[in-house]
């Protein structure tokens, strides 16, 4: 079997697995009622997906790092039978608290599932290769996000809320028995050191942290979050944060190395993804509440009309790869905050007679800056450093996106206002939702600046060749 033959097998095996861990959040949001039906928890419901994402975050820098010590293909196949076994077991649960850990056990392996496949198409093309490859992978999750809810729809309503954790078996065991039998990885032998006090100091700062973001945003939502014990976690997680910083310093194979962030291309290319990924989040959940509580219209009609993102997003993706080695990484990434810009102007000066056909205009444009941007970064990131870093910066890069999420939810969780807690007041909530799209237009300048600062495709280039 020849090497292109291997490459064509081990990339279909990544394109596999990055789909899996993206439809995952759409897929299970859909079953949502169904499994609460079932299980009888409706008071844990926003858990199910919280625990998920919380252990995927923890873990996407770990798996970043310990696949430049033990090497892309171990890590990925430890990663992916974790979540598996995960994904079984939430299949045959038979309550929310047993649904609720095995979850958690799914989101520890899909940290492996988000990060190593980007580090290995790194690995595996050249600069110009990569950025075709890497802006295919990105528009999986834009594809992910229009087939998760038709999926979960379809599964739901023709089989069982179960079938959605089944059905990542087989393509889950495929993906591992293409990548196993086809990507050959020579490392040096010699003893591995693990930073072990780096990951045990790090998932407890990181679980108070965004644990406490889970519980501001509920005290946004309903006033029930103890302000003490947000205060308590905040508190913990900083103390625990200095305790990993100091780790971090002296440990001689650290989990975040702090070298990356001298690194002037990954600095500016996780400061961009932050900012993109807080405004990111806003698109996504609050343009359907725009459309069904400002609007008056049915949450299948807020669906169709969220399309154009989902199509746009995937098509940005794959330009920004085309176009990478021939127009320059830095006009990607500025054309991607000016569509933004625009997009988040247009948001700002919505209002309830606004025609539908502009808000579509905009909703596309916001997918192409999404696809465009983030793909140029990610190709950044992984051209930035040699192949001993390039898994820990590609993990932090997620890791930022995530965060920035994260964060991007509390904050303008914030600022919501529906008007009360059973009905939504259309004037209230336009009101609100017109505040938080100003911010988004203010926050779209500062990426534009940023994007402005990002290097030339040429020192990209060279960079990567000196590290490799």
């Amino acid at each position: 079997m020849n090497a292109i033959e291997n490459r064509k097998k081990v990339t279909i095996a990544l394109f596999v697995a990055t789909f899996l861990a993206a439809i995952e959040g759409t897929i299970v949001s859909t079953a949502m009622p169904s499994i609460t039906g079932e299980l009888q928890g409706v008071q844990q419901y926003s858990w199910i997906i919280s625990i998920y994402l919380l252990a995927t975050v923890i873990t996407t820098p770990v798996y970043g790092k310990l696949s430049d010590l033990f090497g892309r293909k171990t890590m990925f196949i430890i990663g992916a039978l974790i979540f598996l076994a995960g994904s079984m077991l939430s299949g045959i649960a038979q309550t929310m608290d047993q649904l609720i850990w095995f979850r958690a056990l799914q989101g520890l392996g899909a940290g492996a599932l988000t990060t190593i496949p980007y580090t290995i198409i790194g690995d595996l093309y050249s600069f110009e290769q990569r950025a075709k490859v890497q802006g295919w992978m990105s528009s999986i999750w834009g594809i992910a996000g229009i087939s998760g809810p038709l999926f979960g729809g379809l599964l739901v309503d023709y089989i069982s809320w179960r079938a959605i954790f089944y059905m990542n078996l087989p393509f889950g065991i495929a993906a591992i028995y293409l990548l196993s039998s086809s990507l050959k990885e020579a490392l040096e032998k010699k003893k591995r050191h693990i930073d072990y006090p780096g990951i045990i100091t790090f998932t407890i700062a990181m679980f108070c942290f965004l644990y406490a973001m889970t519980l501001i945003r509920d005290e946004g939502e309903n006033g029930t979050s103890p302000i003490m014990r947000i205060a308590v976690l905040l508190a913990v997680s900083v103390l625990f944060f200095i305790f990993f910083a100091r780790i971090e310093r002296r440990s001689p194979e650290p989990i975040i190395p702090f070298q990356l962030f001298h690194n002037r291309i990954i600095s500016m290319a996780n400061l961009d993804s932050f900012l993109l990924c807080v405004i990111n989040v806003v698109v996504i959940f609050y343009l359907p509440l725009w459309i069904q509580g400002v609007y008056g219209k049915t949450a299948t009609y807020s669906g169709l009309v969220m399309i154009p993102l989902s199509v746009a997003w995937p098509l940005g993706s794959i330009l920004a790869g085309n176009w990478i080695s021939k127009i320059g990484l830095r006009f990607i990434s500025v054309a991607g905050a000016c569509f933004l810009l625009a997009s988040s102007i247009g948001f700002s000066f919505m209002t309830a007679e606004t025609s539908i056909v502009l808000f579509i205009v905009y909703t596309f444009l916001a997918g192409l800056s999404f696809g465009l941007s983030l793909t140029s970064l990610t190709v950044a990131v992984s051209s930035a450093v040699g192949w001993e870093l390039r898994g820990s910066a590609v993990a932090s890069n997620n890791f930022i996106r995530t965060l920035g999420q994260t964060i991007g939810i509390t904050i303008f969780g914030l600022l919501l206002h529906t008007g009360g807690k059973e009905i939504i007041e259309p004037s209230v909530l336009a009101e609100s939702l017109h505040t938080i799209f100003i911010w988004v237009a203010v926050l779209s300048v500062f990426v534009v600046f940023v994007s402005l600062g990002m290097p030339k495709l040429k020192q990209v280039d060279q960079q990567q060749r000196n590290a490799s």
